[in-house]
Order: structure tokens, then C-alpha cells, then sequence
């Protein structure tokens, strides 16, 4: 009990001082120090700061996979439309991690922990373009995934803010582009 109950800790204050000072600007002195514990004692539980991200971003990563394989079948407008509802469940639900992500740790991404979250986010973002291979409507699509986690991350609990969200993402997709 005593174990599982040091881990949560330090999870929990992994969490806020990474969101508070960035991944890198936290140590694992300063996490350990936080807890109250040793440096030690907070290896035995986990071998690096990143393998501390990694299990603060699993829950999270494990959602963005399960969404991934309900948007491989589908294409158009019904790829689009399941890519916005989920993802934005998907940031609501996981705000801490999308901040954390979003506010300075991008790099852990990049990391062989998460090898297989790029592919996923290269799928939602076709997906969000409704497939379609026209560079506007994919810079479209990321820069509608980098707002709605922008917002959904520094809003407060909101009964109104997912449907605002869907809503503005399908208006902004959906409306006509004018080719020059």
C-alpha cells in the first residue's frame, strides 16, 4: 500500500511540476524533494524523469489509440466528424497531460516511449482534413488540433465549452476556401 501510494505521489507532483516549470526545468531531485522522499526512493519506483512522463501520459495515449483504430475505417466527411467529437473528448478528459504536452514537454513525443503516438497524430490530422491531400485543408487541421487544445487546456470546466469547440472546428473546416 505504502508503495503504490508513494508512486501516486510522485505522479501527482511530477504532474504540477512539470506543468509549473516545464519537463526540463524540473529535476528529479526537485520532484523527490517535493514528495519528501529520497532521490533513491523515487528510482526505485521509476528508473527517469521521462519513464515519470511516460506513465503520467499512458492513460491518455492509451485513448488516442483507441480513437485512432475507430478513425482507420473511415474516410470523408464521417472521418472528420468522429476525429473532432473524439478528440476533443479526448483533450477534455485529459487536460493535465494535453498541458503538459502542449506547455513545454513536446520533446517526450519524440522519445521511444511514444514511437507510436506521431503515426496517430498524422491519422487524426487526415482525418480532421477528411483524408484530403490539399495542404490547406491539413494545415487546417493541425492548427484547429493546436486550438482546441489551447483552449480546452487553459479554460475552466465548462458545461458549454465541448460543443463550442466542435462546433467552431466544424465551421472552421467546413467552410469553403476560395482558390485564387
Amino acid at each position: 500500500m505504502a508503495r503504490t501510494r508513494t508512486r501516486d505521489e510522485i505522479l501527482t507532483v511530477a504532474a504540477e511540476l512539470f506543468y509549473r516549470a516545464g519537463f526540463k526545468g524540473t529535476s528529479l531531485q526537485d520532484i523527490a524533494a517535493e514528495v519528501g522522499c529520497s532521490k533513491a526512493t523515487l528510482l526505485y519506483h521509476f528508473d527517469s524523469k521521462e519513464a515519470i512522463l511516460a506513465a503520467l501520459l499512458a492513460p491518455a495515449a492509451r485513448e488516442l489509440a483507441e480513437l485512432d483504430e475507430q478513425l482507420a475505417g473511415l474516410q470523408g466527411e464521417a472521418a472528420r466528424a468522429a476525429a473532432i467529437d473524439g478528440f476533443v473528448d479526448l483533450v477534455l478528459r485529459y487536460r493535465r497531460e494535453a498541458g503538459l504536452i502542449y506547455h513545454g514537454s513536446l520533446e517526450v513525443l519524440l522519445t521511444p516511449a511514444f514511437a507510436g503516438v506521431q503515426p496517430m497524430i498524422e491519422n487524426l490530422c487526415s482525418a480532421f482534413a477528411a483524408r484530403s491531400t490539399d495542404l490547406e485543408e491539413k494545415v487546417a487541421a493541425e492548427v484547429l488540433l493546436a486550438g482546441i487544445c489551447s483552449v480546452a487546456i487553459d479554460r475552466p470546466d465548462d458545461v458549454t465549452l465541448r460543443s463550442a469547440l466542435i462546433a467552431v472546428a466544424k465551421r472552421a473546416l467546413l467552410t469553403p476556401r476560395s482558390k485564387d
